[in-house]
């Protein structure tokens, strides 16, 4: 079995309560801190990465996060999966040789730009062509962004997700869902959906498993805490 199969494998035949719960590293240090901890894998936060190589979420630039995302796999032996926010402009021929060059076994690609939302069926097309490309040696990821871009109504991502796991897509991540409405996505998605959790308190990942979901990430949370526990530190040094 292939590391992207064994990834893959981890997604599915999960009880409910009991959803795959990936940290999220933002260099080879955190990656390891959780490795020794017992995850079974790993999912590069965009935005956690960029705070550790000096950038603003969204600015880094594909060479450098590539070259993060090679770093991070390298440290550790479990399977890595890398936030490659929208492609950054590349060929999906191109985005999915990069990947494999770091020893990626998955990503995850949003749906909207500049703050505004794809067209869902051109988006489609676009996976499509990433999943002709990878074939079975990347785990896609398709976010959804209806939620952060001030589209409520659940359906609206339902329609969405339909159309990347007809693309190919593994898993559909409706990012910004309200837990609430989790068993309405939940009903009306094909396959792992997605979650993300807050690393301050809110739903416990078994919480959210019950509602539906599948997998759990954290996004920045986790990069962002250890940076205020490590503020905290700094200024016992200077007491």
């Amino acid at each position: 079995m292939t590391a992207a199969e064994a990834f893959r494998a981890l997604h599915h035949h999960r009880a409910p309560g009991d959803p795959l719960v990936l940290p999220g590293p933002w260099d080879a240090a955190s990656a390891r801190v959780f490795e020794e901890a017992g995850f079974p894998a790993l999912a590069t936060p965009s935005a956690g990465v960029a705070a550790s190589l000096g950038y603003e979420d969204g600015q880094v630039p594909a060479v450098e996060m590539f070259a993060a995302v090679a770093r991070i796999v390298r440290a550790v032996e479990v399977p890595v999966s890398a936030d490659v926010e929208g492609g950054y402009g590349l060929a999906p021929k191109e985005l999915v040789e990069r990947l494999l060059e770091t020893g990626a076994v998955g990503c995850n690609l949003e749906d909207s730009e500049d703050g505004v939302l794809k067209d869902p069926r051109a988006h489609a097309d676009w996976l499509a062509e990433v999943r002709e490309a990878a074939g079975d040696r990347l785990f896609l990821n398709a976010r959804v962004d209806t939620f952060i871009r001030g589209v409520s109504d659940p359906d609206r991502a339902i329609e969405r997700a339909a159309l990347y796991v007809a693309a190919g897509a593994d898993c559909v991540y409706p990012i910004g869902a309200p837990p609430e409405v989790l068993p309405l996505l939940r009903a009306g998605i094909q396959g792992p959906v997605n979650v993300g959790a807050s690393a301050d308190g809110g739903p416990s990942p078994a919480e959210l498993g019950a509602r539906g979901a599948t997998r759990i990430t954290f996004g920045p949370g986790l990069q962002r805490r250890a940076s205020r526990a490590l503020r905290e530190i700094a200024d016992g040094l200077l007491a």
